[in-house]
């Protein structure tokens, strides 16, 4: 019913969790056979995982479109297609080019991973962007994913972008930068510090494909990164001998 293409981190916590309700097939074209059993789905050819009624795609962003062009001829009517991408608008904008008409569509992030969702969906968010679908089928979707738990967010793709590009990317930009810093655990700490500490272990687990495409594939995401930029320059000048107090 459920066909999934990919099993990186992502694409395995998706079939974990799917799989306690559906029956699930995934593509992932290495040697993953035993891992993908293992979270309840079974490995299949990317020819019988399009063949499904729902077909999952948690692959990096900057394959999307090559990993669509795949799919597309493969995929039956009336299917649904669902990107789990950080971004929205550039999935969506190659989404309504490269599938068929009579292919339905759901763009989606989910604001949590592998980490974060290990042991519970509840209290997770989910944006969902309903670009071609029907409401009915639409409202199916979401009321399963709120049995879940999830806390399910409408949005269109540009409002998606333009707030996660704030909430995700930098905080991914400053957890990078620290690593860059070389931050690490102190004896003499303060529970500010471990916050900061906190944020460059969630990023670190990430990899860095996914960091630097959320900052390429978002139009929103460079203005920001260069304003947080200026802003710490700003602060900086304050702290310089001579400088005028406020």
């Amino acid at each position: 019913m459920i066909g999934i293409i990919g099993f990186g981190r992502f694409g395995s916590l998706t079939s974990r969790y799917l799989s306690e309700d559906f029956n699930v097939m995934v593509y992932d074209g290495g040697e993953k056979s035993a891992e993908i059993r293992k979270t309840g789905a079974e490995p299949a050819s990317l020819e019988v995982v399009c063949s499904q009624d729902v077909v999952i795609l948690p692959v990096p962003i900057s394959v999307f479109e090559q990993t669509l062009k795949k799919v597309a001829p493969l995929l039956k009517e009336g299917a649904l297609v669902v990107d789990v991408c950080s971004v929205k608008s550039y999935p969506v904008k190659v989404m309504r080019e490269i599938l068929p008409e009579g292919v339905s569509i759901l763009a989606t992030h989910p604001m949590f991973g592998p980490d974060s969702a290990s042991d519970s969906l509840k209290g997770c968010k989910i944006v969902l962007c309903r670009e071609r679908m029907a409401e009915e089928h639409f409202s199916k979707v979401k009321d399963y994913l709120d049995s879940k738990g999830l806390n399910t967010i409408e949005a269109t793709p540009d409002e998606h972008d333009r707030q996660i590009s704030v909430s995700l990317a930098l905080t991914h930009f400053i957890g990078r930068v620290l690593s860059e810093f070389g931050a690490k655990p102190l004896e003499i700490d303060t529970e500010g510090y471990k916050r900061l500490l906190h944020v460059l272990e969630v990023v670190e687990n990430d990899t860095w494909q996914l960091f630097v495409d959320m900052n390429h594939y978002n139009p929103h995401a460079g203005g920001h990164r260069v304003a947080l930029i200026d802003a710490v320059n700003r602060v900086n000048q304050k702290l310089s001998p001579g400088a005028a107090e406020d």
